[in-house]
């Protein structure tokens, strides 16, 4: 089969190759799955130059988040062959490529309403946005919600099942495309970042309150401005650090404040509580029947197009979900 290799660490441009490998053979809780198609993250850019949490041995294939049908299963495995799903990649045998490996625990059926395209996109992002603005940030209806970029994949899930939750929501992003995309998502107020500042934008539409929920997939200086702007006993939720820089903040602000930094590592509950998910997961199938949620996808690519696409999402030069199209199930 056909599969996308690292063979060294370094950008996805200079070290993603198209080879022909052997497919691979699931384990006991394993499900072997051919992908009809696979979505792009931040991550799979990590993980290409070493830098992601999970560091599998080289040569490996990446790609998180697929949607295919069950061609292989282990005998503790749910799924069957035939079956229709969408599931997180399990490393090296990741989804860009025809065939891949997901463990049995975060692999969902997907149901007829719902295409290859939209499933691909539908479940790193939004399981991620629905576990930390849900079970981590325990968002009620009438709070200030903050997102910051607003118009990437996981950005945009949070907006969506923000306004969904019933929150007013204030989005930030980079530039008039990247704005115009908040408000179709629903954002009730859009902040260019590259134009002003959001901390006193947020203080004003709050009425000095400030957000009850901070959203901050980015990091660095946009958590430490976010200090500035949250409520008293609000909550900040730490989802990744797309800018590069990893940042702290002093204690004695938080007891000030009477703040809570919180963080979402959606993927532990695999192995810690996968009813989370499966629980993450149903409601979100629910929510796009029900017309609540949509991936927004910014383009689709076919196979060796990956590496320059990545390139392009860890550049922030994409709004929403990138996905690549590599077989079909329809």
């Amino acid at each position: 089969m056909r599969a996308l290799q690292v063979f060294q660490l370094g950008d996805p441009v200079d070290v993603l190759q198209v080879a022909s490998v052997p497919s691979p053979e699931p384990g006991p809780s394993q499900v072997r799955i051919r992908v009809a198609a696979a979505a792009l993250n931040f991550a799979d850019d990590l993980v290409c130059r070493g830098r992601y949490q999970v560091k599998p041995a080289l040569p490996f294939t990446p790609g998180m988040e697929v949607a295919g049908t069950v061609v292989a299963a282990g005998p503790a495995a749910r799924a069957r062959e035939g079956q229709r799903v969408m599931a997180l990649a399990a490393l090296p045998h990741g989804g860009f490529a025809e065939e891949a490996l997901a463990e049995d625990v975060t692999t969902y059926p997907i149901p007829d309403s719902l295409s290859d395209v939209e499933a691909a996109a539908l479940l790193v992002t939004y399981q991620t946005a629905h576990v930390a603005l849900h079970r981590r940030g325990a968002l009620r209806e009438g709070e200030w919600l903050l997102v910051h970029a607003g118009a990437g994949g996981v950005g945009s899930a949070a907006i969506q099942l923000g306004k969904a939750a019933g929150a007013r929501v204030i989005a930030t992003a980079g530039g008039p495309a990247k704005t115009k995309r908040c408000t179709e998502l629903g954002a009730d107020v859009v902040v260019d970042h590259r134009r002003e500042d959001f901390a006193p934008v947020v203080a004003r539409e709050t009425g000095g309150r400030g957000a009850d929920l901070i959203f901050d997939p980015v990091g660095g200086d946009t958590f430490e401005r976010s200090r500035k702007c949250i409520a008293f006993e609000g909550r900040l939720l730490v989802i990744g650090f797309a800018s590069g820089k990893i940042p702290e903040a002093p204690a004695n602000h938080v007891l000030l404040k009477n703040y809570s930094i919180v963080g979402v590592h959606f993927s532990r509950y695999a192995s810690f509580n996968a009813g989370v998910l499966d629980a993450a997961t149903a409601d979100l199938i629910r929510m796009h029947a029900e017309g609540l949620v949509r991936p927004s996808i910014d383009g689709l690519l076919e196979l060796e197009e990956i590496p320059q696409a990545l390139s392009r999402l860890a550049g922030g030069g994409t709004t929403g979900k990138l996905v690549a199209q590599i077989g079909s199930t329809e």
